[in-house]
């Protein structure tokens, strides 16, 4: 069975655009893959955190995993930090980048600009951390959206290093785009991305929102003015949009949702979703909160820990044994 590694950093409360990205269909793979999802806080101190809402956002992050639908039986759910070869591993990923390619990225260059008190280290050493939490599990698949490709391809070029001049031993990960609906625009800019960090509390709709808020805000989407219930991203993007997140949410086709509505009103459409909504975060906040409120979260929080620390620890060895480190015994 092949492996898919994803990590999502412990910065806010996810929206339902990244329930439908990507925790929605991480449940969907479990049978097919061994999954390794992880809870990735070494990337989120970054930037400055505090320290008490950074552990609070760590467990609120694991038990949204679980109230996803990830089966702790099936998939392995774990804390970057608490597995050491995260870092010992990326220290050698780091040697063998150069400053250039990582002054490249993009996010690199986005985050840079909004520093007032100078660009911490970590920002330029991010995407080789990145790559060593993907490399140290042997993975073959990574779901990632077209934001996160770059760093992919630079995971993916340093495989091709590593191996090239050590030896032959890491796996090179293919990227998995999510399928359609997986990129959930802005509430009232349909042609932005959906997003936890935006100013506008009416542009996302939180999975910790209250049913009822999330409800309005569903009912005040931004659509257009010729009222015709058609998915067309580059013409229609506001209703395309609550489209996708109602197939989403349903699992029913967006030609079937276009035949179903062909004869109502904008109106009527957002209602209707809106009670969807409303339905779907009155069910997963009841799941979330069993789990954030549970001894059974440590639990399987230690299970993933073991596990991953007995995975990645054997790739550790391969690669410090490449590179000459350490005693040959």
């Amino acid at each position: 069975m092949e492996t898919l590694f994803s990590g999502i950093q412990p910065s806010g409360i996810p929206t339902l655009g990244n329930y439908i990205g990507a925790l929605k269909q991480f449940s969907e793979v479990q049978d097919d893959y061994d999954c390794f999802f992880c809870i990735v806080d070494q990337h989120a101190i970054t930037v400055p955190q505090d320290r008490l809402k950074l552990r609070k956002q760590t467990r609120q992050l694991a038990a949204i995993y679980l109230a996803s639908g990830i089966n702790p039986e099936k998939s392995t759910l774990f804390i970057q930090s608490e597995v050491p070869a995260h870092i010992q591993a990326s220290w050698m990923l780091t040697t063998i980048s150069s400053i250039g390619e990582l002054e490249r990225m993009t996010q690199f260059k986005d985050k840079a600009t909004k520093q007032s008190e100078g660009v911490p280290a970590g920002l330029l050493t991010y995407p080789p951390l990145m790559a060593a939490d993907i490399i140290i599990y042997n993975t073959n698949i990574v779901p990632v959206g077209d934001d996160q490709k770059q760093h992919i391809e630079l995971t993916r070029n340093l495989v091709d290093r590593f191996n090239s001049r050590f030896n032959d031993i890491l796996i090179k990960p293919e990227i998995r785009i999510p399928k359609v609906g997986g990129r959930v625009m802005s509430l009232q800019d349909p042609t932005r991305k959906m997003s936890k960090s935006d100013d506008n509390q009416k542009n996302f709709i939180s999975l910790l929102d209250q049913p009822n808020t999330a409800a309005k805000k569903i009912k005040s989407a931004v659509t257009d003015s010729d009222g015709i219930i058609k998915f067309d991203r580059d013409n229609k993007p506001g209703i395309s949009n609550l489209l996708s997140i109602y197939s989403s949410l349903t699992d029913e086709s967006l030609e079937s949702l276009q035949l179903k509505y062909k004869d109502s009103n904008y109106g009527v459409f957002k209602s209707d979703l809106a009670e969807i909504v409303k339905e779907f975060l009155t069910d997963f906040q009841e799941k979330f909160d069993y789990y954030f409120n549970s001894d059974e979260l440590d639990t399987i929080l230690d299970n993933g820990r073991d596990k991953a620390q007995k995975v990645s620890f054997k790739t550790l060895k391969k690669m410090e044994k490449a590179m000459g480190l350490g005693r040959k015994r």
